[in-house]
């Protein structure tokens, strides 16, 4: 038995909608948390943290993202505000199209690495990029990064069938057919896929987006996961719903409805475009969203309705979305802009803003709903110990300590966190990772990179 308790802590945020607890310990056994009280005591044998001065949060879920795009960040040449959507996929596509498995692997490194250092101890990866030369091996090659990291992992097994020559805007290089597709997320799932309590390895069936594959793709998506007690996710509401509606007769939310693909094993990225209706007959299916507020910035995209989901049950996640479109991997950063972009429409909406606090939960709890698991996303008892900690004993935080629910989305955190616990490890420290060599795994990553996309080093 391997036991920490994290002891005198300022205040412990055990849910975004429980009363904080002020000077209390945790008690942290097996990857689970045993006990949250005052007074602990430490069983013999047991690694103690000095709490002074930390608020200790839930682990951040991260619900939507791509990890592979971490190597296409800061780049001119891929600027959106110099294409158009059409003209800056015609540019970008044909990069993703040379990767090999090595820069999956050390793509997922850097982007695991980052959410970890800002709060975030479990991440779906939205993995939808297969191109040919790169073999099949590149779902594998992720789990493996995750075991390095120690980040509890779902894997979205996504992929494209339809040809650009039949409207997609998918290279032939990057295209799967059907069955190939779903024969390997049949594999994956059998692989690796962990149902169990405080698993740190599960698998969805993921098709990239209703305009970039065969209906049948969706469907036999549906009967796998289904069958497989597995999460089903795509991207819907992201522009394409008037696409789907001039080939199929009706918009994205009632074409994935007729399919089957919606429900409470069901989550879709981004739904910025969807009407209040389209909400409405999410919340009453159970299908849930995972909103991502930082590419609106850069993309210029409508803001997510988020006030109209939360009044009508939509259930809400949160993602940082790919490189792509958010250079940067950074879940904590989305709480507080996801919060303020609301601020921002506020007049213009229906609903009012969801309190600062909620932007939290959305993060944890909601996160937590929407990978269909009940042991993260809270601190109790019998729940998996993620947990990261900030130490508010600094300048930054003086005159906001009073409330730690609403510090986050309100006040925003502007550096990394000061101690990520995944499954009971201590994974992260000030300012170091415990158990990786970081300067090794960067300069892995700088070669893989420069390997395939050759750039002038500025600094």
């Amino acid at each position: 038995m391997t036991s920490t308790l994290i002891q005198n802590c300022a205040a412990i945020v055990t849910s975004a909608n429980d009363p904080v607890q002020w000077n209390a310990d945790i008690l942290v056994t097996d990857g689970a948390i045993a006990k949250i009280g005052t007074g602990l005591t430490a069983p013999a044998g047991a690694e103690v943290i000095n709490g002074d001065g930390l608020f200790i949060y839930p682990g951040l879920v991260n619900t939507h993202h791509h990890f592979f795009q971490t190597f296409v960040r800061n780049r001119a040449d891929l600027d959106w505000t110099r294409y158009s959507v059409i003209e800056w996929l015609d540019r970008i596509y044909p990069i993703f199209s040379r990767l090999t498995e090595d820069c999956f692997y050390h793509s997922s490194v850097v982007a695991m690495a980052e959410l970890i250092k800002h709060g975030c101890t479990t991440a779906f990866d939205h993995q939808y990029c297969f191109p040919k030369h790169a073999g099949s091996r590149i779902i594998d090659r992720q789990f493996e990064a995750a075991d390095l990291m120690g980040i509890r992992f779902h894997a979205g097994r996504g992929g494209n069938t339809l040809p650009k020559s039949e409207g997609s805007t998918i290279p032939d290089a990057m295209l799967e057919t059907t069955d190939g597709f779903i024969a390997d997320c049949e594999r994956v799932i059998d692989s690796y896929h962990d149902a169990s309590s405080l698993s740190m390895r599960q698998v969805a069936v993921a098709p990239c987006q209703p305009v970039n594959c065969y209906r049948e793709t969706f469907e036999q998506s549906v009967m796998l996961a289904r069958d497989k007690g597995v999460i089903l996710h795509s991207h819907v509401g992201e522009g394409e719903s008037p696409v789907i509606e001039q080939v199929h007769g009706m918009r994205s939310v009632d074409y994935c409805a007729e399919i089957g693909f919606a429900g409470p094993d069901t989550f879709y990225a981004h739904g910025w475009e969807l009407t209040r209706d389209e909400l409405a007959k999410l919340a009453a299916s159970g299908t849930g969203v995972s909103h991502c507020p930082e590419p609106v910035y850069l993309v210029g995209a409508e803001i997510t309705d988020i006030p109209a989901m939360d009044a009508l049950g939509v259930r809400i996640g949160l993602g940082a979305d790919g490189a792509a479109s958010n250079d940067n991997s950074n879940l904590m950063h989305c709480v507080h802009s996801g919060y303020m972009l609301q601020c921002l429409a506020a007049s213009s909406r229906q609903d009012p803003v969801p309190k600062p606090g909620q932007f939290l939960a959305y993060a944890t709890e909601g996160g937590a709903s929407l990978l269909g698991r009940t042991d993260i996303g809270a601190l109790r008892p019998g729940m998996a110990a993620d947990l990261f900690a900030i130490d508010t004993r600094k300048l930054d935080y003086v005159g906001t300590r009073h409330d730690p629910v609403s510090l986050i989305a309100k006040v925003g955190i502007g550096s990394t966190v000061d101690l990520t616990m995944i499954n009971g490890k201590v994974i992260w420290q000030n300012g170091a990772f415990l158990h990786l060599d970081e300067g090794a795994l960067f300069a892995a990553a700088e070669r893989t990179l420069h390997a395939i996309l050759p750039t002038e080093n500025k600094g």
